[in-house]
């Protein structure tokens, strides 16, 4: 088994302890992380390695991990501006989606992965479409990401209704699906199951998909949660009460479910999602944009809600840049809070150890730890943009969150192997996948039924 030393600038771990090194190094032992060294332990007695990176120059950082990604939508960037959720979802994704050919899916995931991974992000949750999952999955696993991924289901739209299926379709699919990919790719991979939201899913859909995932150790219920104003009015009409009360009230809010925004929340809900340790995935570009809001992430923090990050859908932001969600997680709170709200090292730990909190695998990755899957990324701070940034614990964080830019990233490894390498991809072919995403897009377009 290759054992490969990292030399380095400086270690940010995000352990549970914020351990900062200098001049540290990491020892990686095939898919895992064997050693963490300061420079006085580097120095004192090096460990045998088969190869030595000499990263001198740059910062060692764990791989970002984005908990709410639409990579089905990768191909819809710039299509669905200046839109309110449910206008957007009813006038543009909705038909976009409907018009997805397999062809067209796998271009638009692959492309989506070849942003992620340029920015530093070795783990997403993905929520698919109704159809096509195959093809996010393939692009997935070729691409080296660690995910959760679940097709979304829909069983109601009266918003366009040639994108649902039949409830018992639904679930049988979604069954099938994680059987054959949960936990595959040598782990990489897993299922996580995704009605899309209240206003797309039957009450027998929410429950017997939340009833799946005791079968499956690990499997998350990955939903949206009070994200719009008008769609929380639709919900109370619906329903009788909130998005999240209904969740509680339907048996499906617990460790393992995931909420995507929760912006119009209320403080019985908030008491609800802590008491059930329901997990919050921010995407605060994304609700910018739309016009959704500003979800009160202080306060969920303050409650000791699990809060993490995510770009959402590239239609609706429009990258999947977590420097960017970074930055704005912490702007975004300044003028309500105080200038002391939401600094740097908090936003960086919400990008990292708080998005495998989120996700169920803080064992796993998440943070620059032995024993834990060698998901790491390289930052050159020596752009103009980004430099100077002292040799500090604060300084690196503030830069990495406030200054820095996909452009910084130098290398990510995934399990152990270099999947961007001095800024080149090593497996994807982007050109290509560039090529065929244009392709894919001018087609797709002519089956757009509006």
């Amino acid at each position: 088994m290759t054992r490969t030393l990292i030399r380095t600038h400086a270690i940010l771990t995000m352990d549970a302890g914020d351990r900062f090194l200098p001049g540290g190094a990491v020892l990686v032992e095939g898919n895992t992380i064997a050693g963490v060294l300061t420079a006085a332990e580097l120095a004192a007695q090096p460990p045998a390695s088969d190869a030595v990176i000499d990263a001198r120059m740059l910062v060692l950082i764990p791989g970002f991990i984005q908990t709410h990604v639409h990579l089905c939508q990768t191909l819809f960037r710039g299509l669905a501006e200046d839109l309110e959720l449910l206008d957007w979802l009813q006038h543009r994704i909705f038909p976009f989606e409907a018009a997805h050919s397999a062809s067209s899916m796998y271009a638009s995931a692959r492309i989506g992965i070849a942003e992620l991974l340029r920015g530093g992000t070795t783990t997403i949750m993905d929520m698919g479409s109704v159809h096509h999952e195959e093809e996010v999955v393939r692009a997935l696993t070729e691409s080296g990401m660690r995910a959760f991924a679940g097709k979304a289901m829909m069983d109601v739209n009266t918003a366009f209704p040639p994108l649902k299926e039949p409830t018992a379709e639904s679930l049988r699919s979604t069954l099938e699906q994680a059987h054959q990919w949960h936990g595959s790719a040598g782990g990489r991979i897993r299922y996580a199951v995704a009605p899309r939201f209240v206003l797309s899913c039957s009450d027998a859909l929410l429950r017997d998909a939340y009833a799946m995932t005791a079968d499956f150790p690990g499997m998350l219920f990955h939903t949206h949660a009070s994200e719009n104003r008008h769609e929380m009015e639709a919900v109370r009409a619906r329903c009788a009460m909130d998005n999240v009360a209904y969740f509680n009230h339907l048996g499906i809010l617990h460790e393992n479910t995931c909420l995507a925004h929760c912006i119009w929340v209320n403080d019985d809900e908030v008491s609800m999602m802590r008491e059930h340790n329901a997990a919050v995935l921010h995407c605060p570009s994304s609700n910018l944009k739309l016009g959704s809001g500003i979800a009160d992430v202080p306060h969920f923090m303050e409650q000791g809600i699990r809060v993490s990050l995510g770009a959402d859908g590239a239609p609706c932001n429009n990258r999947l840049d977590m420097f960017r969600e970074m930055h704005l997680a912490a702007l975004i709170q300044k003028p309500g809070y105080g200038p002391r709200a939401m600094p740097a090292r908090t936003v960086l730990r919400m990008a990292t150890a708080g998005g495998a909190a989120a996700l169920g695998i803080g064992g796993e990755t998440g943070s620059i730890v032995a024993g834990k899957r060698a998901d790491l990324q390289l930052l050159d701070l020596n752009s103009a943009w980004s430099a100077p940034a002292p040799a500090t614990q604060d300084a690196l964080a503030s830069a990495i969150v406030h200054s820095c830019t996909p452009g910084n990233v130098h290398s990510v490894m995934i399990d152990g192997a270099w999947v961007y390498r001095g800024h080149e991809h090593t497996t994807l072919d982007v050109q290509r996948a560039v090529a065929e995403a244009r392709t894919e897009l001018d087609a797709l377009l002519t089956r757009v039924v509006p």
